[in-house]
């Protein structure tokens, strides 16, 4: 529009230019408009000076103001918040966490328009307490909704009065759908769970014989087995490794029934993998033959990975134990291994099941194992009884 303003101005100074060489033309305007008298003139003249020199000290005060803002602002009012790309963001006070995000060109999900009701664009918060407001009662009950952890909070709500680093726990195009209450353990917390490997032995040297087709129809059999053996006992599915699988129990239900949950697996798992080798007796040279390890302890669990890749996964000091354990199947050519915590933490009888004491690199303790030819031989325990303690271990919390 400026623009627009003094190129019209200057066409018209233009047309009025070409309109005075005409002599008619500049007669007729002259006895219309007769000059002003020599005092006239000179106040008009002494108003234009004026509005020149009101007009270019407005504009340096205008500027001034502005340099005074800043500085004051600099000195008072200005906070930083850090993304987890590293990417600083200075806002004044007022300036909410999402406003930041936009006015920096941030991608930050909020489906509601930052109205605090989608929870899209909750974030985890990292700073002194004096820098965090503490949420209004409409907040605290959308993130009670949302079974929210304590440091997290509603971008579009929290307005920081200090500096803070801040971390969205949902992608910029999540949808309303993505905003429901979930598990908090999801965006990441320490809990005790279990952890179950299982792994084929010699399916190598087994799959050197046979064909790609064969071979993908071959581990597919034996990945749904074990896949309807793990969630029938309660746990889930982690990740297919090659010809492994990784599970997780007592997400929800507490270790104890973690641990139950556990034990009912591996049994259920041996079993299946007998009637699989029953119905593929013709189809490969010697039955198939499988090593359990299991293992509880702390771990950090949460959605990891990266676009489609994203799962539910745990990491820590027993997950790699539980992997160790599982590979000691070949030291003591039996089916399972598990450490006696699980079954301490189950509450059963292992009866006179092998006992051994294990080095685990990276680890100063030694850990306590008890061994099993066959999980067959595991004591006997009812996938109903798992299920109840799973459903009373979530009626406690």
């Amino acid at each position: 529009m400026p623009t627009f303003a003094i190129l019209g101005y200057f066409e018209g100074g233009r047309s009025v230019v070409a309109m005075a060489e005409d002599p008619a033309w500049f007669a007729r305007v002259t006895q219309a408009h007769p000059q002003a008298a020599p005092a006239d003139a000179a106040f008009i003249d002494r108003m234009a000076e004026w509005m020149r020199h009101g007009f270019v000290a407005a504009l340096l005060a205008v500027l001034a103001a502005r340099v005074v803002r800043w500085y004051w602002e600099r000195r008072h009012g200005v906070f930083r918040l850090t993304y987890p790309s590293g990417r600083v963001v200075a806002i004044v006070r007022g300036v909410s966490v999402l406003e930041a995000s936009r006015m920096a060109g941030i991608p930050h999900a909020s489906v509601c328009g930052g109205r605090g009701r989608c929870t899209t664009c909750r974030i985890r918060v990292e700073g002194p307490p004096e820098a965090i407001v503490p949420p209004e009662s409409e907040e605290m009950r959308v993130l009670h909704r949302v079974g929210a952890a304590p440091d997290v909070r509603l971008a579009c709500q929290l307005r920081p009065r200090g500096d803070l680093r801040v971390t969205p726990l949902l992608p910029a195009t999540a949808q309303a759908r993505d905003g429901f209450g979930r598990p908090g353990y999801l965006h990441g917390a320490e809990r005790e769970i279990v952890i179950l490997f299982g792994d084929l032995r010699a399916f190598t040297k087994l799959s050197e014989n046979k064909l790609p087709y064969d071979l993908v129809f071959l581990l597919n059999r034996y990945f749904a087995e074990m896949g309807h053996a793990v969630e029938a006992a309660g746990g889930r599915i982690d990740k297919f490794i090659g010809d492994g699988v990784m599970a997780l129990f007592g997400l929800d239900g507490g270790v104890e029934a973690g641990c139950r949950e556990a034990l009912v697996a591996a049994k259920d798992m041996a079993e299946r993998m007998q009637s699989l080798n029953r119905a593929l007796i013709h189809d490969i040279p010697e039955p198939l033959r499988i090593g359990i390890g299991i293992h509880t302890g702390p771990a950090i669990v949460g959605e990891m990975g990266y676009g489609a890749a994203v799962s539910i996964t745990a990491v820590g000091d027993c997950v790699n134990t539980a992997s160790r354990m599982e590979a000691l199947t070949k030291t003591y050519a039996c089916e399972l291994v598990i450490s006696e915590a699980v079954a301490d933490r189950a509450g059963i009888d292992l009866g006179a099941a092998p006992r051994h004491e294990i080095e685990i690199r990276g680890r100063v303790e030694r850990l306590v194992v008890r061994t099993f030819t066959s999980a067959r031989d595991l004591p006997a325990l009812e996938r109903t009884e798992a299920k109840k303690s799973r459903a009373w271990s979530r009626s406690a919390q």
